[in-house]
């Protein structure tokens, strides 16, 4: 595997990996992102991403790559200064993203839809357990965080490669799930909500709100009921990575 050897800072393919970091509007224009270390770089080649560039750090051994991938080396401190993190672990690659529209038809049962939930932590957080717990699918609504978002990704575990993840509008979302017989619940109170172990979640998709206000409005209104995880009368909640976690956890738990 041949390498080309780069170094200087100001390299068109730094220069992009950098973008890609840090602009949003940037990674969707390029429809590509962003990630580091080994352990993501072997689950993109397990799970079929399309590499387009991989950067190492001199030394570095690498996996069999697809001859399409560009393979590049660097000296640390220059692998340093384009990584999003401090420690990137010798490996830095470019992915094409999948597509993150949702699909006109959706052919699984269990599905988590996430309502303004903006930290990248969580979001990746939830999209790995959503894997873990066999989901169908991670729907993300009304301003979460980005799913290329380079935290999002190292957060994922690598199942930003493996689970799908839609981008839509909540309405959008309520009418496709609506049309392939999904009924959709909200983790919320009101008069109609009951225990989360009461009620089969074997076909459902329930709606996680925002770390700081809950679900929207928007997302109550389109639900059919909601549901409550029981919990000491002290604790007024969980955050949105946990709470998803149990609601996954009972959705699989019959399985």
């Amino acid at each position: 595997m041949e390498r080309e050897i780069v170094t200087s800072r100001a390299n068109p393919l730094l220069v992009r990996v950098r973008k890609l970091n840090s602009r949003r509007a940037f990674r969707r224009a390029e429809g590509a992102f962003a990630a580091e270390g080994p352990k993501l770089l072997a689950e993109a080649l397990r799970w079929g991403g399309e590499l387009e560039a991989v950067i190492c750090a001199s030394g570095v051994s690498l996996p069999a790559l697809p001859a399409q991938a560009r393979v590049v080396e660097v000296p640390d401190s220059l692998l340093g200064s384009v990584a999003d993190t401090e420690s990137p672990q010798g490996v830095i690659f470019i992915c094409k993203g999948t597509a993150l529209a949702m699909p006109d038809r959706l052919a699984g049962s269990r599905y988590l839809l996430l309502d303004g939930v903006q930290d990248p932590g969580n979001v990746g957080t939830i999209w790995r357990t959503a894997d873990a717990f066999r989901a169908d699918g991670l729907i993300l609504c009304n301003g979460c965080a980005d799913p290329w978002n380079p935290k999002t990704v190292r957060a994922t575990m690598g199942a930003v490669f493996r689970l799908p993840g839609y981008e839509c509008a909540l309405g959008t979302a309520a009418e496709r799930l609506a049309q392939a017989g999904i009924p959709l619940y909200a983790a919320a109170l009101r008069e109609d909500t009951v225990d989360v172990r009461s009620i089969s979640l074997e076909r459902a998709a329930v709606v996680i709100g925002s770390e700081g206000r809950g679900a929207s409005q928007e997302a109550l209104d389109r639900c059919q009921r909601t549901v409550k995880i029981p919990m000491r009368d002290r604790c007024e909640s969980l955050n949105a990575a946990a709470a998803a976690s149990v609601v996954l956890w009972e959705m699989a738990r019959n399985d």
